[in-house]
């Protein structure tokens, strides 16, 4: 089975008050984490950008990647994964499935990614997603039988939609870590004080 990762870096961050995507842990910018985290199972890792195409171009440039400028990533979250999975296609890359996950979950490894994997084929079902806090997010794996779903997405609209709507298909893994994403720099305080 081929699987791609679709990063979604195209917010502006206005939280934070700074580019999330290029704060710096553990000698990395949480770019950097799920990008590095992404390589071992696809090639390239797919990153849909929007307000800081270029400062991502010239930040990635030693990573296989490919960008996928999302135009409309001012309209919400929804227009990004559309934007990426048409972007994806367009370029030629039909994977058996898509893992989307965005750059301020600083716990996102390889190996995680791996059991998402291998949860879809040990259940057979199309879709697996990461439980934590009560509630099933990201990242999310999708079988390519979702693509012109995900690619109806607008607006506000996640991927979450989806789960909502097809929830006997819904596959999940436990990443208990997934409820640490950083929006905040009170969130990015706490983290660094963190050793998981």
């Amino acid at each position: 089975m081929t699987t791609a990762l679709l990063l979604l870096a195209a917010g502006a961050s206005s939280r934070m008050g700074q580019p999330k995507m290029f704060l710096t842990w553990q000698g990395k910018t949480f770019l950097e984490h799920t990008v590095s985290a992404a390589a071992a199972i696809s090639k390239p890792v797919f990153v849909v950008t929007g307000e800081h195409t270029r400062a991502i171009a010239t930040a990635l440039q030693h990573y296989e990647v490919q960008l996928i400028p999302n135009e409309q990533w001012q309209e919400g979250m929804g227009t990004s994964v559309a934007a990426g999975v048409t972007g994806m296609t367009q370029a030629g890359f039909t994977p058996d499935a898509l893992i989307i996950a965005v750059c301020d979950q600083p716990f996102i490894t390889t190996e995680l990614l791996q059991q998402m994997i291998a949860e879809k084929e040990r259940s057979g079902k199309g879709i697996v997603g990461c439980s934590y806090d009560n509630t099933i997010g990201t990242p999310v794996l999708f079988d390519k039988q979702y693509f012109p779903a995900l690619q109806q997405l607008n607006g506000q609209q996640g991927a979450k939609r989806l789960l909502q709507q097809f929830p006997e298909e819904v596959a999940t893994i436990p990443f208990p870590l997934g409820s640490i994403d950083i929006d905040t720099p009170e969130d990015y305080e706490r983290l660094k004080n963190l050793s998981p």
